[in-house]
Parts: structure tokens; sequence; C-alpha cells
């Protein structure tokens, strides 16, 4: 019988708090060069900034990503499924009720807990983008390097690149457990 277990830390929660920061950082510096060639107040303008965390993995990044953007913003949240249960490899990605229906002519930025092969981003920058966004940006706490996206699938602000591991904690879970460790680490097969 293969048990799972927690194995080495790949991530300690110091360096995610300090890329967090940079990356509330970089984005915000993003958006508001946005919001001014549009035309509009980075401080002012209300409603123009969605964040658009996926459900229920990127609850602890965004909370803490939020918290670093000075940005006036709004946020709702997507639910998509691609790892059910107790699997350890993406089933595709597939939309769990409905997006929010007033993303028109905002700036939409979706945030995920990570990027292997891109089904999730494309899903939901495909149909954020049919509702007429001013632009879509995608966050993504982690990327896994040696997994093939899909053509043209990229996430603008990643905190941090890693191997093709199955990884829990700091939002990320195996089976609904292990999203409250501090720090990412491989789940290991024994």
């Amino acid at each position: 019988m293969t048990t799972r277990v927690l194995g080495k830390t790949l991530i300690d929660r110091e360096r995610i708090r300090q890329r967090v920061r940079e990356l509330g950082r970089d984005l915000s510096n993003s958006l508001a060069d946005a919001l001014r060639a549009d035309g509009h107040d980075p401080q002012d303008d209300v409603d123009r900034v969605v964040m658009l965390p996926v459900m229920t993995g990127a609850v602890v990044f965004v909370a803490d990503l939020i918290r670093e953007m000075p940005l006036k913003l709004s946020m709702s949240v997507v639910s998509v499924s691609s790892y059910p249960g107790q699997a350890t490899r993406s089933k595709g990605a597939a939309l769990r009720g409905s997006l929010p229906d007033n993303l028109a002519g905002r700036h939409v930025v979706i945030v995920d807990d990570i990027l292997d092969s891109g089904g999730t981003l494309e899903l939901l920058r495909g149909a954020i983008m049919e509702q007429g966004a001013a632009s879509v940006r995608a966050c993504v706490l982690l990327n896994k390097l040696d997994v093939p996206k899909k053509p043209g699938i990229l996430a603008e602000h990643i905190g941090f690149d890693i191997p093709d591991e199955f990884v829990v904690g700091y939002g990320l879970d195996y089976d609904g457990f292990y999203r409250n460790l501090p720090d990412i680490r491989i789940l290991e097969e024994r």
C-alpha cells in the first residue's frame, strides 16, 4: 500500500514572505501603469482592479499578497477543479460555478497557487477576455519548470520556479489536507 508522507521543505516561510512582498510591489506597479495608461488615478479609481483568486489553493497566497498592494482593488473568487481528491497529476481544468459577470473594462489579476500544464489559466483567461476585460494578468506562487505547458500560456508574475514535484503547504493541499503548513514541502510516496 502506498502512503504519502511529508518530505523535505522546498521553500521555507521566510523566503515565501519575502517573495510575496516583492510580488505585491511588482504587481502594484504594473497595475498602476495600466491604470495611468487608461487615464485613471491608481489611488482614486475604485473598482478598476479585480483580484480573482482560484479557490481553494490560492486563499493563503492571495490573503498575504493583497496586504502588500497599496492599490484600491476588489476581489471575487473563482473555483476551478483540476486535482480532484487524491490525484497528484492534473485531470484537466473545469470551472466549478461561474465567473463574476462584471469584469468588462477592468484589470483582472488571476491569482493561483501553481502553474503546471496551464489548463486553469487558459480556461480563465479566455472567459475573462470574452467579457471585455481591459487586461488580464496571472500571478502564480509556483511554476513547475519541467511540465509541458499549453502553447502561449504564461504567468506574468511568478513567485518561485520549482521542479516537477507534488508539493503541499501555504494553501496547497493533498486531498484537502496540509494547506495550513507555513512552508512548502514535498509530499513523498512510500
